[in-house]
């Protein structure tokens, strides 16, 4: 772990120190503190914004409420005045918004800046998740990630960070500062809950056998809604699966590639974990469009593994 000053423990290890640490270059530390810091303003608006809707739709037809265009405008502006970013892709705009022309030594980023914002009214923890590319291209395959981040808006403020070297997790404190409570968070071969997204009376053959297979086995259901908390509880307890597979009328599921399934499954592989969309290796995916979504089984390897026997057989 990263030396500590005389006086201090792991948990006094703040983000930028611990960054340092890791052999990136300074614009990524850069950039990756520039997102931190606009989580502060973030968290500010989900626990004091207005929970009205914004009376605006997305690219994808959805409504949005006035958090979602609130925390997309504050993460954009940050990235904007970063002065590292060539390109940028959120879940809340229809194109790519390019910043500088120039992409020498910058990077790409593409987030969703609160995901589950839905859950916000009934006061249920929601995220937001971010990838983050090397040059001017977003649309490449995941596995190209320089960085993967998401931040948890629960009854603590978490990141959860990877550079491709091991996922760590930091906890803001009541200073608003990060510091280092989890290093190195690893993943188990294989756990006992499961999170499984979508209708199930809407479940493949293939997918309905996966379930009970996992019931008769005597796995838990650990399912919130939101797709932050349920990755942050399969990663933090190092056991366990989440699934939002192909549905009947919905074959390629309800998740999106870029926005939440890459940098969920870069994170996730790096912790010793696995990532499906039942075919094939996410981070393997070059997406065709922004919008491109995929079924997704995310967690445990030989669950993961297990679940693609299942569909492949189904």
């Amino acid at each position: 772990m990263p030396y500590a000053e005389p006086g201090k423990t792991k948990f006094q290890i703040d983000l930028r120190r611990h960054l340092r640490d890791q052999d990136i270059c300074d614009n990524l530390v850069h950039l990756i503190c520039e997102i931190a810091e606009a989580s502060k303003y973030v968290i500010n608006a989900v626990r004091t914004g207005d929970l009205g809707v914004a009376g605006t739709s997305n690219l994808y037809g959805e409504e949005q409420l006035a958090l979602d265009v609130l925390s997309d405008r504050i993460i954009r502006k940050r990235l904007i005045h970063s002065g590292v970013v060539c390109n940028i892709a959120s879940e809340e705009m229809e194109q790519i918004y390019e910043v500088k022309g120039n992409a020498d030594g910058l990077y790409s980023v593409a987030y969703d800046p609160l995901d589950g914002s839905s859950l916000v009214d009934v006061n249920l923890a929601v995220g937001t998740i971010v990838s983050i590319y090397r040059g001017c291209e977003l649309l490449q395959e995941g596995r190209h990630q320089v960085a993967a981040i998401y931040i948890l808006y629960g009854p603590r403020v978490s990141m959860v960070y990877s550079v491709g070297n091991g996922v760590h997790e930091f906890t803001m404190n009541h200073l608003m500062e990060y510091t280092l409570t989890r290093e190195n968070v690893r993943m188990k071969p294989m756990g006992d809950i499961y999170s499984p997204g979508g209708l199930r009376n809407k479940y493949t053959p293939g997918n309905e056998s996966f379930i009970r297979h996992l019931e008769e086995k005597g796995a838990k259901l650990r399912y919130s809604g939101g797709f932050v908390p349920d990755i942050n509880q399969v990663l933090m307890k190092g056991k366990g699966l989440f699934m939002y597979p192909a549905l009947k009328g919905s074959p390629n599921g309800k998740l999106r590639l870029l926005f939440e399934l890459n940098p969920m499954a870069f994170l996730v592989e790096n912790a010793g974990g696995a990532a499906s969309n039942g075919r094939c290796r996410i981070l393997d995916i070059k997406p065709e469009s922004l919008d491109q979504r995929e079924p997704v089984y995310i967690g445990c390897n030989d669950d993961v593994n297990k679940a693609v026997e299942f569909v492949a057989n189904g």
